[in-house]
């Protein structure tokens, strides 16, 4: 019998390849979203690659009591990974209040669901924002958590934190946070992909739509950082590798691998780059000349991080391993296919 894995958030950019990596190595999924940020078409496209397609269920965490209605209808749930969050920095800026309800709401309601119908094993999607601006670079995971520089980050922080009192509490959950560093790309096939609602505010998805035409120049943000180009720097990790690391998590809960009752990895490449290098490799690995201009930095914005990713080599067992041109071109793949299928 196949064990079942909740994937909130599983319509998703991460959340979907979260979902076909874990159908593939033989685990059945169901997927709660609110289509707030996703497209119900994106159960098609995890159905092309892995032939099946995932259990769903629409509704918002927020809603305590749509949550316990779930997991009295699905008894038998092995594990829940949990995705489902507001994630844009500059939008958090704007909207703080939105953020910490929807982020903490959301993840207390799971919480109190697993301890009172016995899910033992918890993934949380967490954020190298939580790190603030690194005194030192690379970010270990015994970093210090610093002041957040973003409504966003301190909501990864915070989560962080409730996370470690109930296990602390004696609740008998076990957990694995994630810290993200920056996940781009697209899975092979182009068949699912990251596809932001209205303006993108993530870089790889702003370039790859301009690079079709559908925005007529992208933004950089800042050329005046302590970097050697001036643009800011970050850790770029393909999606489908990040994904994978999910799986190792689950497998290493559920065989009870684990050594303590919240461990916490990131998962990066373990190479900073910058804007600028980013937008050069894209060209370099497309043929596509894009069109960009530099504008003011963006608030919230650090100025460069990058990930020491040897706790989750060693001891996870996790590695990226997919080149960044070939993550590039899986980006600029998707970018056509969906704006085909758009148009078709």
């Amino acid at each position: 019998m196949k064990k079942l894995v909740v994937v909130t958030g599983g319509t998703g950019f991460i959340g979907s390849h979260t979902a076909v990596e874990l159908m593939e190595a033989g685990y059945d999924v169901l997927i709660i979203d609110d289509l707030s940020n996703s497209r119900i078409e994106v159960l098609d496209g995890i159905e092309r690659i892995t032939g099946r397609k995932p259990l769903f269920e629409k509704f918002d965490l927020c809603d305590r009591v749509k949550v316990t209605e779930c997991f009295k209808k699905y008894t038998g749930i092995a594990a829940i990974i949990h995705f489902a969050a507001h994630k844009a920095v500059p939008e958090s800026m704007d909207k703080p209040l939105m953020y910490y309800e929807n982020n903490l709401l959301s993840l207390i309601n799971l919480l109190r669901a697993m301890k009172e119908y016995g899910v033992k094993y918890f993934v949380f999607s967490s954020s190298c924002t939580v790190y603030g601006q690194p005194d030192t670079l690379p970010v270990t995971e015994k970093s210090p958590i610093k002041k957040a520089a973003s409504p966003y980050g301190n909501t990864k922080q915070i989560s962080e934190e409730i996370i470690q009192d109930v296990v602390s509490a004696g609740d008998p959950i076990q957990a694995i946070s994630l810290r993200y560093f920056n996940p781009i790309g697209a899975h092979p096939t182009a068949y699912i992909g990251e596809l932001p609602i209205g303006i993108p505010l993530n870089l790889v998805p702003y370039l790859t739509q301009t690079a079709i035409g559908i925005r007529e120049e992208l933004q950089v943000f800042g050329d005046d950082y302590n970097t050697p180009d001036g643009s800011a720097i970050r850790d770029y990790i393909n999606v489908v590798d990040l994904s994978r690391a999910h799986v190792v998590s689950i497998d290493r809960l559920l065989a009870g691998k684990n050594k303590s009752a919240l461990e916490i990895f990131n998962l990066g490449t373990g190479n900073g780059l910058s804007v600028f290098e980013i937008i050069n490799s894209f060209e370099k690995a497309t043929g596509i000349k894009v069109k960009y201009q530099v504008v003011g930095r963006r608030e919230g914005d650090i100025e460069k991080v990058w990930a020491d990713t040897s706790l989750a080599n060693n001891e996870l067992g996790w590695k990226a391993v997919i080149p960044l041109e070939e993550t590039l071109r899986s980006a600029w793949k998707w970018e056509q296919y969906i704006r085909q299928e758009n148009n078709g």
